[in-house]
């Protein structure tokens, strides 16, 4: 039996960690690629302001960093509630 807190708090450090604790081995790579991703590129992007033009790619940035947010947060949930339905 999964520990619903011991996945979000897995979920916390490493996206996708919480996933494959539970057992959703597919959906733990989709979360992880996708998340190292968008961080990626918020982080390239922000840093070096090269994408088209600097407004523009501060715009893309925020827009990454929201996405990357928004996918660390839902994989701690899905990993909570994936435990607590095992």
């Amino acid at each position: 039996m999964a520990s619903a807190i011991l996945a979000a708090i897995l979920s916390f450090f490493i996206p996708g960690l919480g996933q494959f604790y539970t057992g959703q081995f597919l959906k733990a790579v989709g979360l992880f690629v996708l998340t190292l991703f968008f961080g990626h590129m918020a982080y390239t992007i922000h840093v070096t302001g090269t994408f088209l033009s600097y407004s523009l790619g501060r715009g893309f940035a925020y827009l990454a960093i929201t996405i990357y947010l928004f996918l660390w947060v839902y994989g701690m949930y899905d990993a909570y509630c994936a435990a607590k339905q095992r």
